[in-house]
């Protein structure tokens, strides 16, 4: 059980019809944002946050942002939030064999080297403490764009909030994120664990 129980998807109607979004990238309104909604302004802060922070402008696409938040959330060990994050990368069209491999995504041929640093930045940032340096600078702009860097790190800023919210809720996660993350997660030992309902 979650720490705080998520409220109905009616509670609030403007929360309601924001999380509309979500039905899109996950295809279902997540526990955490009906329990955000105790306090409105926070989860229609937070879905509006998570809209433009995930809007596709360019290069960095809406495949590669979901892979970003994936490497974040298991640097920080949420599993809700792998499980979301990966499901949202298959939604959004990542290729196969990057789903398939994206645990050898330094090492793997499906993996750009542009998409390789974008993911290594995000290792790098989501660690305590911070592991982003001059190196990890130099190669993101032999890549990247500033306007670019500042998506790729709106991802990871954004998942840092939701890692901390979900691993501290408990938040119960839901059957169609359980199925993406059994797939393509669980030969490397992905399992609900304190988000399967049973804890606190």
């Amino acid at each position: 059980m979650a720490l705080v129980t998520p409220l109905s998807p009616e509670h609030d109607l403007e929360t309601k019809k924001l999380s509309e979004f979500f039905n899109e990238t996950l295809g279902f309104c997540p526990n955490s944002v009906l329990t955000m909604q105790r306090r409105p302004a926070i989860s229609k802060a937070f879905i509006n946050l998570n809209k433009a922070v995930m809007a596709n402008e360019g290069r960095v696409t809406s495949a590669l942002k979901r892979m970003i938040a994936w490497v974040s959330s298991n640097a920080t060990g949420c599993r809700y939030c792998q499980a979301h994050a990966i499901r949202a990368a298959e939604r959004y069209g990542a290729e196969q064999e990057q789903l398939d491999n994206i645990w050898e995504y330094r090492t793997h041929s499906a993996f750009s080297e542009a998409e390789r640093v974008a993911l290594d930045f995000s290792l790098a940032a989501s660690q305590v403490p911070n592991a982003v340096n001059a190196e990890i600078k130099e190669r993101l702009y032999q890549y990247w764009d500033e306007g670019e860097i500042v998506e790729m790190l709106g991802v990871i800023s954004l998942f840092g909030y939701l890692n901390r919210w979900n691993d501290s809720m408990g938040t119960n996660i839901e059957s169609g994120a359980v199925e993406s993350a059994d797939q393509y997660l669980g030969k490397h030992g992905w399992e609900k664990g304190k988000h399967d309902g049973t804890q606190y």
